[in-house]
């Protein structure tokens, strides 16, 4: 484990090495899983005032699932996340012509439709954050969905932390990134 900050950090994070294959993964992560996608209490104020601008690019499904559930929902430890649609796919799932599972609310930012790219938790995957009072938990989410990714990530070679570092600096700031670099460049020292 790495300290940073009051951060404690998985040794996956600087050792894990990733990089998305979405032409190979279709989005899946998207898709797949028992929540929605985790969100911060000062994001849903964020949804609620841009849901105009991302509805047009939402489907029927993930609208009704919004305007019966809201902007967000609580999953089971009653924390806030993403409606979803079945209990299946995030209510903000924009499908590509391929079958491409894409973010409608990163799609409406791209298009210059608003400021938010999309959840914080959704820009960090596969990286989840914890809240333990006095520490944050940083680490690295093995799920099979990534496959592609892990091994697109080794061919290339490129580190989670490198691929993730601007969601990272979004989600922690720069100086904490520059305090990661420093902790990972002390322990490959060791």
């Amino acid at each position: 484990m790495l300290i940073v900050k009051e951060s404690i950090v998985s040794d996956d994070i600087a050792e894990r090495r990733f990089c998305c294959d979405l032409a190979q993964c279709k989005g899946q992560c998207c898709i797949e899983g028992d929540y929605g996608a985790p969100l911060l209490e000062e994001e849903i104020p964020v949804l609620e005032r841009i849901l105009p601008q991302v509805q047009p690019y939402m489907t029927p499904e993930g609208l009704q699932a919004v305007a019966e559930q809201g902007v967000s929902t609580l999953d089971n430890a009653a924390e806030p996340c993403t409606p979803l649609v079945n209990n299946r796919e995030c209510a903000y799932v924009a499908w590509a012509p391929d079958g491409t599972a894409l973010c409608a609310i990163e799609q409406a930012c791209r298009d210059g439709k608003t400021d938010f790219l999309k959840p914080v938790s959704c820009h960090l995957y596969p990286i989840r954050v914890d809240e333990y009072g006095e520490f944050t938990a940083v680490n690295y989410h093995q799920w099979d969905v990534c496959r592609c990714a892990v091994k697109k990530g080794n061919e290339c070679g490129v580190p989670l932390y490198q691929y993730l570092r601007e969601p990272l600096i979004r989600r922690f700031g720069q100086e904490w990134y520059d305090e990661l670099l420093q902790a990972i460049a002390q322990a490959a020292d060791r």
